[in-house]
């Protein structure tokens, strides 16, 4: 059981409750919580920093991060997480599409964005199906869906239901 104590720091934002978890300076997990999860302050200067960060682009859906971040992972998912990172917010691309990028299969695009740990600052949000959003956290359906298409729709692109 992961609790607000896992965490540098436990944020409310427009999609609720997220963790942050930092290794070091880097951020290494953001995890979306219960809408119960204790609130947590950020534990140091480096946390603080990652917090601001969100907010502002809860603010503005143009703001571009650049904390560090340090996403655990393989050599592959390490490379499709740098490319989900120069998507441009307000853009999207198929799984197919990305996967033509890095000469690999949408379903090794699909497994990255599902297993990314620092949504958002990896914005896998951003990659969507060929005749729909696709999945997002590895569910198709419920909250994290809503979560997609929120943060879709705060970049400016246009969402239809599926």
């Amino acid at each position: 059981m992961t609790t607000s104590a896992s965490y540098q720091a436990v944020i409310t934002t427009p999609l609720g409750r997220i963790g942050i978890r930092m290794t070091g300076d880097a951020v290494s997990a953001l995890d979306y919580l219960a809408a119960d999860a204790p609130e947590r302050p950020p534990a140091d200067a480096a946390t603080a920093t990652v917090v601001a960060q969100l907010e502002a682009y809860f603010r503005d859906s143009r703001y571009q991060f650049t904390v560090p971040l340090a996403p655990g992972g393989t050599a592959f998912q390490q490379r499709a997480w740098a490319a989900l990172q120069a998507i441009p917010a307000g853009t999207v691309l198929t799984y197919g599409e990305l996967a033509q990028k890095l000469d690999t299969a949408a379903r090794a695009i699909g497994g990255a964005c599902r297993n990314n740990p620092i949504p958002i600052l990896i914005p896998c949000h951003r990659v969507v199906g060929r005749q729909g959003l696709g999945g997002y956290t590895g569910a198709l359906s419920g909250d994290p869906l809503g979560i997609k298409r929120w943060l879709l729709r705060h970049e400016g692109v246009a969402v239809e239901r599926g």
